[in-house]
């Protein structure tokens, strides 16, 4: 499976971004789809997953501005991010794990990953 994340760029506090992780190669349907994210000189951190399309999972206080959904169709797997902060700057990397009852919010439970799309928000 390889993975392509877009949909990052700048925007002023309080905007809004969708962020999108196209797959090809084949389906993943039945993989765990989570999002990831690095700021500089930190460690990269769970943001957001999906199990199936029902499942969702978020960092605490984040469920209120951001929303993972997945299209089935398109083969890809979204990021809305509303009210967008400044510490919310960083590289966002979408991941895929083949195991469906993995933990989502571990790094370790997935096999593929993007190449990251910068989301920079300015104040």
């Amino acid at each position: 499976v390889q993975l392509q994340a877009f949909g990052g760029g700048l925007v002023q506090a309080g905007g809004s971004l969708r962020l999108s992780c196209a797959a090809s190669g084949r389906t993943f349907s039945n993989y765990i789809v989570g999002w990831f994210r690095q700021a500089p000189g930190k460690e990269r951190k769970f943001v957001a997953g999906i199990r199936w399309s029902t499942n969702t999972y978020y960092v605490d206080g984040d469920q209120g501005r951001f929303t993972i959904s997945r299209d089935y169709a398109k083969n890809t797997v979204y990021l809305q991010m509303n009210n967008l902060k400044p510490e919310d700057t960083a590289v966002y990397y979408c991941a895929a794990g083949e195991g469906i009852f993995g933990i989502v919010s571990a790094i370790n439970a997935y096999d593929y990953w993007g190449q990251g799309t910068l989301v920079t928000v300015s104040s």
